[in-house]
Order: structure tokens, then sequence, then C-alpha cells
């Protein structure tokens, strides 16, 4: 992790796309809480599906083995929860969303992107959020199977928006012609949540 000091809770610095390590309201931790809204699901790789529909061409279903023949990548990343805490410089494995969606046809009419998951939950971006800012389906945290309570076998990982825009127990995603909200966002909390201008709530 990265260096900060301890009594300022603060990682000085800007990152790579230009803005302050430390988001405005965040205060540094080493620490990796778990907050989660309702049960903890547990899902063998074995079961492990990955569905693709709505404004596609042709909708797609992966097994976990298929998954995993898409490139790999590892990207060193801030994680930026809401509730005003930021890890730094850890390291995530997985599939980035710029390359698994060279496998997906899409319709033009595609303009955001619901993310599903195993126990209901729901999140939205923008496509244009998921081109552009590494957003990365991981299974791997610092070289080591991600663990269930932080959304493993996989979750999508969001480094530029707060931690809810990337859904844990990833199974699925929705492509859409207009913007719907997910479950936080329908409960009060701001859809494009862009740490840095701190759009916590709606």
């Amino acid at each position: 992790m990265a260096l900060f000091d301890p009594k300022k809770r603060f990682v000085p610095g800007v990152n790579s796309f230009g803005k302050p390590r430390t988001p405005p309201g965040q205060v540094a931790t080493a620490k990796f809480p778990v907050l989660t809204y309702g049960e903890t699901p547990k899902i063998d790789t074995s079961v492990w599906r990955f569905r693709v529909w709505g404004e596609v061409e042709e909708p797609k279903l992966w097994t976990w083995e298929e998954f995993m023949k898409f490139p790999q990548t590892t990207i060193r990343a801030d994680f930026h929860c809401v509730t005003r805490w930021s890890r730094f410089d850890d390291d995530w494995t997985g599939v980035l969303f710029k390359n698994l969606v060279k496998f997906i046809k899409l319709k033009p009419t595609a303009r955001f992107v619901m993310h599903h998951a195993y126990g209901g939950y729901t999140t939205n971006n923008s496509l244009e959020v998921m081109m552009d800012e590494d957003v990365i389906f991981a299974h791997t945290f610092n070289g080591q199977p991600l663990p269930p309570d932080h959304g493993g076998p996989m979750r999508v990982f969001t480094p530029r928006r707060y931690a809810w825009k990337g859904a844990k127990w990833v199974n699925g995603l929705e492509f859409l012609a207009n913007d719907s909200p997910g479950f936080w966002e329908m409960n009060g909390y701001n859809t494009p949540a862009d740490p840095w201008k701190e759009e916590r709530y709606g």
C-alpha cells in the first residue's frame, strides 16, 4: 500500500489520469472493510455463468473456463468507497471491459450497461465510462483469488468511480439503449458517482 500520513490519512500526489490520489472527502486506510447489502453468496466456479443480452446482435453465455480464455490484465489502482475510505495501490487481475467487448457484437443503439450479479444486485454505467476507465472484471486481488466477501469469484472494479458502481459476484451484462438505475441508484445514490466531484447521493 502507498505510504500516507497516519494523522491526516491522506495519500499525496496525482494519479495516472491527472486527479489527486485522495479524492475530496476520502481518508486512506490499509484495511479493506466489507460492506455488502444482504447475504454473501458462495458461487463455485464450476457453476458460475456469465450472460450478455439486451442491445446486442447475439446473446452470450460463458462458463468460467471460457471466460478465463479472454485476455487477462493486471492493473494497479485505487479503491474509493462512498462511505469515505480509500485503499491504494492494489493489484487487480482479470478481463478489461474494453477487451471483453471485442467478443460482443453490440447494436448501434447500445449506450448504457447494467451489471447483474448473483443475489440480485444491479448497477448501471454508461458505455463510455465502461470503455474509457479501465473497468475490469476482476477474479484475482494482489495475486490471490478474490475472496467471496469482496465479490469473488469475480467482481467488477471501477477505479475511477465509487466502488458500488462495480457489482460484486457479477454474472452478466445487459446492454441498454436508455439509462436505467440500478439498486443503489434507485435508493438515492448518484448515477455518475465521480469521487473527485463527490457525486455520492442524488
